[in-house]
C-alpha cells in the first residue's frame, strides 16, 4: 500500500537515480507486521531498506524521533532487512545510489 505525501528533495532525487538505473524500489513501503512503520524505499527481493532522513532539527534528531527510530531500525534487523540512511546531500552526491547498487551486485533480486 502507499500513502500518498509529497516527496522531500532527497526522496524525489533518489528516485531519480533509482528510475537512471532501471531500479523500481517499493515507495513508502509498510513492512512491520503490528506496527505503521514504513520505508522511504524498499527493494524486497534484496530485503534493502533506503531511508532519507529529513534535515537537522527535525523530527528524527529529536529524543522521541530518535528513540522511536531505533525500535523501528532494530525491528527491520530482526526482520533480516538491511536499512541503510541517508541524508539528502548524501543523495545529492551519489552516495546512496551507489552504496544500493553495491548492494544488489552482493545480493542481486531474484527474477
Amino acid at each position: 500500500m502507499t500513502i500518498a505525501r509529497a516527496l522531500s528533495a532527497g526522496e524525489e532525487a533518489f528516485w531519480l537515480h533509482c528510475r537512471a538505473e532501471n531500479l523500481t524500489p517499493v515507495r513508502e513501503y509498510l513492512f512491520h507486521p503490528k506496527r505503521r512503520w514504513r520505508f522511504d524505499f524498499y527493494f524486497a527481493n534484496a530485503k534493502l531498506a533506503v531511508e532519507i532522513e529529513g534535515g537537522v532539527g527535525g523530527r528524527h534528531q529529536r529524543i522521541g524521533g530518535f528513540v522511536g527510530d531505533c525500535h523501528k531500525y532494530n525491528a527491520a534487523g530482526l526482520m533480516g532487512i538491511i536499512v541503510l540512511r541517508y541524508t539528502t546531500a548524501m543523495v545529492m552526491d551519489g552516495t546512496a545510489i551507489n552504496d544500493v547498487l553495491s548492494v544488489l551486485r552482493v545480493n542481486p533480486p531474484m527474477v
